[in-house]
């Protein structure tokens, strides 16, 4: 545990924060109490399951994000100064990683890192603020004011070039995050991704009632799709919370290990992993496991958000896989089955990863996202900044051409 800063004085957009304050450095998530944690978490505009303390110690302890596959945890924590620092209620706090590759991020870098080694130069290490493997929006650095966000931002930047690392990253931050990025200078780039939303302010009644409100084309290629999975015999069960099985999570762990390794790459998560969210993050998980004649055939994992009464408030697709290769299945295991539960439970927002345009034909909408970048070398800076000029233009008129060619009736 190394103490990173004591400071007196912080001149922030002209404002202080009301008292000193010590900003300690560690690479053990025991560093900090898992309830003191998920108190502050609670406390920002958009707190998701992934940034939950039993989500990303477990992903640490069960070797999923380590030094030993890239990830190197630097915890930041930022408490009032006085006797007893360590005692004093938590004020700010962020997860960094020091990087040895861009994996497992989903804003990609990679030709970044290529201008740097063309020229000599080591793009990597680098810091990331970022939940690993998670491409979700929602709140990163939390802090229980704007000004002590700023003050822990400003100290990462200056520790990252202290350390000379060659960049930091914050990865689909909220808005707080942003705002507080663009004031320490940070570069924002522009991303996009498909959410589903329930209706407002009369929620649907059920899956047909929201496919009413497609076009007809769009309606029409949902219902042919619905029906070649039905007419090869396929079935589902969903379990939530405790009511999934040890046996599910085998058969879960067997279709997401296989759909990693038929695409040439070894699973960023092991069953040890999904072992502890059994256990410490039971109730945000629903698991669709697809069946012909009770032998199953694949399966797709939800995470949820409850709201202040429990109920569940928004859901991430996460994760899908199968045994047997059936027509349609991905899109009524991915998107048709989450959507009728999200119906049925009143959930607000589906959100369906990173990427896939495919996914606006049923119904999921174009979404803005962000991240922000600061690098150390001038040059680099310079030119990825005039980059990313010319990218957010091309971004903003992509998500206007996808807003054009909605699915819902005009």
């Amino acid at each position: 545990m190394q103490n990173v800063s004591d400071m007196n004085d912080l001149d922030q957009q002209g404002k202080e924060p009301e008292d000193n304050y010590v900003i300690v450095c560690s690479d053990e998530w025991a560093a900090v109490d898992a309830a003191e944690w998920n108190a502050l978490l609670a406390e920002q505009a958009t707190p998701t399951p992934f940034m939950r303390h039993e989500y990303l110690s477990a992903l640490h302890e069960t070797g999923c994000a380590g030094p030993d596959t890239g990830w190197a945890l630097q915890l930041f924590t930022l408490r009032a100064d006085g006797p007893q620092a360590a005692s004093q209620p938590l004020l700010a706090a962020v997860a960094v990683y020091v990087k040895s590759h861009s994996y497992g991020e989903y804003v990609f870098d990679w030709a970044w890192a290529d201008a740097y080694a063309r020229n000599g130069l080591d793009y990597y290490p680098k810091a990331l603020i970022a939940v690993p493997f998670t491409p979700v929006p929602g709140s990163r650095i939390l802090a229980r004011t704007p000004e002590w966000r700023a003050a822990l931002l400003q100290t990462l930047t200056q520790w990252a070039r202290d350390a000379g690392l060659s960049s930091l990253h914050l990865l689909f931050g909220d808005a707080a995050d942003l705002e507080a990025a663009d004031a320490a200078g940070l570069m924002v780039r522009q991303g996009v991704q498909f959410h589903w939303r329930n209706r407002e302010p009369e929620r649907y009644g059920d899956f047909d009632d929201f496919l009413a409100g497609l076009s007809h084309d769009k309606r029409k290629k949902i219902r042919q799709e619905r029906r070649k999975v039905a007419d090869a015999g396929v079935a589902f069960d969903v379990r939530h919370g405790t009511q999934i099985r040890p046996q599910d999570w085998d058969y879960f762990y067997r279709c997401y290990e296989q759909t990693y390794l038929e695409h040439g790459n070894a699973p960023y998560l092991n069953r040890e992993f999904f072992g502890r969210m059994a256990h410490a993050l039971a109730d945000r998980w629903v698991l669709f496991t697809a069946h012909i004649d009770g032998r199953p055939v694949a399966c797709s994992l939800l995470a949820l958000h409850p709201d202040a009464e429990g109920r569940p408030q928004y859901a991430y697709g996460r994760y899908w896989g199968s045994t047997e290769t059936i027509a349609c299945l991905h899109f009524e295991a991915c998107y048709y089955q989450p959507i009728a539960w999200c119906i049925a439970n009143g959930v607000q927002r589906f959100e369906g990863g990173a990427q896939g345009e495919h996914k606006m034909a049923r119904a999921l909408m174009p979404q803005p996202t962000a991240s922000a970048h600061w690098l150390a070398h001038p040059a680099f800076a310079d030119a990825v900044g005039h980059f990313l000029e010319r990218e957010t233009q091309g971004m903003d008129q992509y998500l206007e051409s996808l807003r054009q060619r909605s699915p819902f009736k005009r």
